[in-house]
């Protein structure tokens, strides 16, 4: 992961195996909204949105995900709230929040307070 905070002429910018995060096609756009450096800690707030789609004769509404990311880089502990609302992801799901939660390898960089 690489983190790249925000200045005065960009936002701030996500990468997940070089891939940007933020993304958009015909089926929606997905957005960084924040990045927040707490140290130890990093916060991170992507929003989702998707149009209606239909999918081998099934409709399926409009739908967003809100994700809240806390990662930990010393214990490597990483924490995912994803509140999901309506579209595909909605019906094959469910609506409502979910948590997850993953250990990752701790970072090799020492933390300095």
């Amino acid at each position: 992961m690489k983190l790249v905070l925000a200045s005065k002429t960009q936002k701030a910018k996500v990468f997940l195996d070089e891939r940007d995060l933020d993304q958009s096609d015909a089926y929606g756009v997905q957005t960084v909204k924040s990045v927040t450096l707490a140290r130890p800690n990093i916060f991170i707030v992507i929003e989702a949105s998707f149009e209606p789609e239909n999918l081998m004769g099934v409709s399926y509404p409009a739908g967003t995900v809100s994700t809240h990311i806390t990662l930990d880089p010393v214990t490597g502990k990483l924490k995912k709230v994803e509140k999901i609302q309506g579209g595909i992801l909605g019906a094959s799901l469910g609506n409502g929040t979910y948590v997850t939660e993953e250990s990752c390898l701790p970072s090799k960089i020492p933390f300095k307070p």
